[in-house]
């Protein structure tokens, strides 16, 4: 048999698994009715292709030439559909001319018209012979698949990141389908042989049929493999992996048989040696699971030990530390590893302060089990000891010492009181930050050399990620104490400012002056100026409140128009303002209402503030791509043609109690409303962003999600025992 009849075979079944596969992924219900016309169309024509190698008659040839050819009409239409769905082009009156062309082209099969007849090419393959309704479809095919990449490539230029991957894999697939649609086409023009290397034509389309087939399953199911994997079950799972090096056995097999002698590999050897490999993975899944990533390795852990998945724990621990924002993450992780996977009895974990810059103790299991703590300090003779690159421990009981250096002793005796056998330092270059002292492991067993090495090498990388996240927090503390320090500055140099006429006022009150005289001139300032400390305090009250908004369904389009038209009825400063609106159409999306308002209503006087006299704010509502699987996205800008903000003070225009206004009683601002925008804006899970260039406006954006995500709780990691 011809062994180059199981490429077409192969391409048949796959393809057909893969389609039952993306039907029930769940993806768009025209989506799927596409990729259903493709998958099915690369099936028929490979399932007939595999049956032409086995026909012995020319009638038998016949049925199945025309048989394959269904697939064949359907398969660049199915492929061109399937590329304007990708880049999200309607064209569904193009789409059913194409499918009715196909049904009219299948006419023409059974009449003859498509298929002349067949030949046999002699060494146990027959092939088609082409009528002239077959030219008619060449014609087809060839615009189709050049029109495909055409609109794939310019689909490509403008499409998101999230979205080149589903688009680079259909131009993959449709340049693969041209180059090998072209091979295989060879024996319908009468050339069953490659010039010059008078070698029988593969049927290298249908090779290529499993790729691009898989190409196409992936640009669908792209948004949806995630699901997927979540869903398979483990025996599903495992299935996947078998059939996996199942087909990779059959690739290779096939690869050996086509380039081996004439009859030295017969169906049966070919087929006896799928098995043996199919049976050998199954026997290697049940024995050593991990093999094919499920479950422990019993039998490897009989023969060799656990120390192998041991140190990846350890490793992985190490790789993923370095991420750590938290000191209290940190320790939490590190407390798991402790017990579940070292299995050591108890540890006390001690740490220095940056603060007190003394030692403490930082974290003990069991709780209060860590003994009496020394008093410790950088200069130490426990550190002393540890600092030398050949004493990376500090053994504490007798099982692990090593000889009578002094140093070490004297070490020993400062860390009598605390329970344990070995102590491991935590160091910054020459800087010791603390020490983690263990115990023996809960199953009995000692410490092992690759033990101590692991628990080392934790500890190295650990010390690194403490300080790490110790230097962090002392940047914020400092950055806390100048915001602090601006903002006491600001709210003094304010207040005193504002409390100067009513001071002035009462004074005059308590000298005798009469109040007539002060009615007219000092007292309408004084009560202004009330007022403004009234309002200073309100927004300042807002800032600092933890509030929860009241988030409800509303017309977000709706509340911006109105916030325009009360700008435009009420002129501010006394401008003559021309406001332009361009929105998207109704737009509903969950947001404290109130909140909202305020939020656009300070943005548009801000506009308004920066804009000269008769100048002009563009306030636009704009759907955003869709990045979210789960949500929509849209953005409100409003733009003005002022002087700009210099680029100096752009970057600290959110920070609180910053304010370009420093002059006037009623201009002047406390640089607290772009602050309370951006905490209103986070409230709802969106974001504030400004760009500006000097002499040329501003744009403030405020980016919103139609409704709120729901986030579930993490669970926690089952730990052997609990500590402080």
């Amino acid at each position: 048999m011809n062994f180059a009849a199981y490429v077409p075979l192969a391409a048949a079944l796959l393809n057909a698994l893969l389609t039952f596969f993306v039907l029930r992924a769940g993806v768009q219900a025209s989506t799927r009715g596409a990729y259903l016309a493709f998958g099915v169309s690369i099936a028929i024509w490979n399932f007939g292709t595999f049956q032409m190698f086995r026909v012995h008659s020319h009638v038998e040839a016949m049925g199945w030439a025309r048989f394959l050819q269904i697939g064949v009409i359907f398969l660049p239409i199915s492929l061109f559909h399937l590329c304007l769905r990708t880049c999200n082009i309607e064209r569904k009156k193009l789409i059913l001319g194409l499918y009715a062309a196909g049904v009219c082209l299948v006419g023409t099969v059974f009449a003859g018209l498509f298929i002349a007849d067949v030949r046999d090419a002699g060494y146990g393959a027959w092939y088609s012979i082409g009528g002239i309704a077959f030219w008619i479809f060449s014609v087809l095919y060839a615009v189709l698949t050049v029109a495909a990449l055409v609109f794939l490539w310019r689909a490509r230029k403008s499409a998101s990141r999230f979205r080149h991957g589903r688009i680079n894999s259909l131009l993959w697939a449709t340049g693969i389908l041209i180059a090998g649609g072209n091979n295989d086409i060879l024996p319908i023009l009468g050339v069953y042989k490659y010039p010059i290397l008078n070698v029988p034509i593969f049927p290298i389309g249908s090779l290529c049929a499993i790729c691009y087939g898989i190409l196409v399953a992936y640009s669908v199911l792209e948004h949806h493999l995630l699901d997927i994997h979540i869903g398979l079950s483990r025996f599903a799972a495992h299935g996947m992996r078998l059939a996996f090096l199942f087909l990779i056995g059959f690739v290779l097999m096939l690869g050996v048989s086509l380039v081996a002698p004439r009859d030295s590999i017969t169906p049966f050897a070919f087929w006896a040696s799928l098995a043996v490999l199919l049976v050998s993975g199954l026997l290697a899944s049940r024995f050593m699971p991990k093999l094919l990533g499920a479950g422990k390795e019993s039998l490897e852990q009989r023969l060799l030990g656990d120390h192998f998945e041991y140190q990846d724990r350890i490793r992985a621990f190490i790789e993923q530390s370095r991420w750590h924002t938290e000191l209290a993450d940190l320790l939490a992780d590190l407390h798991a590893l402790l017990l579940n996977t070292l299995e050591v009895r108890r540890y006390s974990l001690i740490l220095r302060d940056e603060n007190s810059r003394a030692f403490a103790l930082a974290r003990s299991h069991p709780r209060d089990s860590a003994g009496e703590i020394p008093e410790l300090s950088q200069d130490s003779v426990l550190f002393q000891f540890l600092a030398k690159k050949e004493h990376p421990f500090l053994s504490l009981g007798p099982t692990y010492r090593r000889g009578h250096d002094p140093l070490e002793a004297a070490a020993r005796e400062q860390m009598k009181d605390i329970p344990g056998v070995l102590a491991f330092p935590f160091f910054v270059g020459r800087q010791p930050i603390g020490v983690l002292v263990v115990d023996e492991k809960r199953n009995g067993r000692t410490f092992t050399k690759t033990d101590i090495q692991l628990m080392s090498e934790l500890t190295t990388n650990v010390a690194l990620v403490i300080n790490q996240v110790s230097l962090k927090d002392q940047l914020l503390q400092a950055k806390e104490l100048d915001l602090l320090g601006r903002m006491s500055q600001g709210m003094a140099h304010d207040l005193n400012n504002l409390t100067t006429p009513v001071w002035t006022l009462l004074q005059l009150l308590t000298e005798g002056v009469s109040p007539e005289s002060l009615r007219a001139d000092l007292a309408p300032v004084a009560m202004r100026n009330i007022q403004t400390m009234r309002d200073y305090i309100r927004e300042a009250l807002f800032f600092s409140e933890n509030l929860r908004p009241d988030l409800q369904v509303g017309r977000l389009d709706v509340l911006v128009q109105e916030v325009v038209d009360f700008a435009r009825q009420n002129p501010r400063n006394g401008k003559a303002i021309e406001y332009s609106l361009r929105e998207s159409g109704e737009i509903l999306v969950e947001m404290d209402r109130v909140l909202i308002r305020r939020l656009i209503s300070n943005l548009v006087a801000n506009a308004v503030d920066a804009s000269p006299p008769h100048g002009s704010i563009n306030v636009e509502i704009i759907r955003l791509l869709k990045t979210d699987a789960e949500r929509d996205w849209f953005r409100v800008r409003v733009t003005d043609h002022g002087t700009g903000i210099p680029s100096e003070n752009l970057h600290r225009i959110f920070q609180p109690y910053f304010t370009t206004k420093k002059t006037g009683d009623e201009e002047r601002g406390f640089g607290l409303g772009l602050a309370i925008c951006r905490k209103i804006a986070s409230l709802h899970g969106g974001s504030l962003t400004i760009s500006s260039e000097i002499g040329r406006g501003t744009a403030v954006s405020l980016d919103l999600p139609h409704r709120h995500m729901v986030l579930k709780a993490p669970h926690a990691p089952v730990l052997a025992d609990s500590a402080a």
